[in-house]
């Protein structure tokens, strides 16, 4: 039933609403999303995604391609963020097509960051593992692609029920539900990587691979980071101040993630993961040649 409450939410004093057939009564974002952040996400993610194109074919690391996929639904989800600013901030679809590229591709991050472990685990030696390399990467990439479906359904409910004045808090719900599968399933993966890392420590924590794996490590936590940014601000529920407030999307939404992207710009598995044909023996002689 349509709620015929006043309106909850922010209008931009500065932005009459057009009340087109695509815009809901308030701008949903919370406020109207800063130019500034909208053409440095444009400007950052098409740098990165040029940059990993480049080294998907000088590397020949065709498992390091979903990365090249997100940091691409970055910048376009960053075009709609920047059409929200500068044509209609009360736009739904603008809102969602945004929400959606932006919500989308740090799952393809994830997805990557899952095949660095599963090439590691086949170059250094299963036994560092708790878990075949192969079951890692199909379980918590079936794990990702459960939760993305939770939570696009739920964004694009919530912006629904925006649109119609009606209640959002059991769309909400339900991409809380797909957020905290999320980070449930994330944490167990950073855990099985420093039980690999501990185990495997004589090859990956030492001598050439010290850097890169902190690096990759780093990156690891930044893009966890942000999924756990994003289950709090849900948990707020859509008027919460995580949410209304761009500064917290800018320093734990867009900052940790374009961090990460250049972090495996500068150091790219195909650097540094030794290849899956090569035995840990002759790695750990690389690595003592090189010192």
């Amino acid at each position: 039933m349509r709620d015929t409450r006043p309106l909850d939410g922010y209008v931009d004093p500065n932005f009459p609403n057009p009340n087109g057939s695509n815009d809901a009564p308030i701008v949903i974002y919370g406020y109207t999303p800063s130019l500034a952040l909208g053409v440095l996400g444009v400007v950052l993610f098409s740098i990165s995604t040029i940059l990993h194109s480049y080294q998907l074919f000088r590397y020949r690391t065709w498992y390091f391609t979903p990365l090249t996929v997100g940091a691409l639904m970055e910048v376009i989800g960053y075009i709609f963020r920047l059409l929200s600013t500068k044509k209609d901030p009360y736009n739904i679809i603008y809102f969602v097509v945004e929400y959606f590229f932006i919500v989308i591709a740090p799952v393809f991050f994830s997805a990557a960051i899952y095949t660095i472990l599963s090439v590691l685990i086949n170059a250094l030696g299963r036994q560092y593992s708790p878990l075949p390399p192969k079951a890692i990467l199909w379980l918590f990439i079936a794990s990702d692609v459960i939760a993305t479906i939770i939570q696009v359904a739920g964004s694009a409910l919530i912006g629904s029920a925006e649109s119609n004045r009606t209640s959002p808090t059991t769309p909400n719900n339900i991409l809380l539900a797909g957020l905290a599968f999320q980070v449930f399933s994330f944490l167990v993966y950073i855990l099985l990587l420093g039980v690999f890392l501990y185990r495997s420590r004589k090859m990956t924590l030492r001598g050439r691979m010290l850097r890169s794996t902190l690096a990759f490590g780093a990156a690891t936590l930044l893009v966890y980071l942000r999924t756990c940014f994003r289950l709090a601000e849900t948990s707020q529920g859509v008027q919460g101040r995580l949410r209304t407030h761009e500064s917290f999307f800018g320093a734990l939404e867009f900052t940790p993630i374009v961090i990460a992207v250049f972090i495996f710009n500068a150091y790219h598995p195909g650097k540094w993961v030794p290849s899956h044909t090569a035995r840990p023996a002759e790695v750990e002689a690389a690595d003592m040649a090189e010192r």
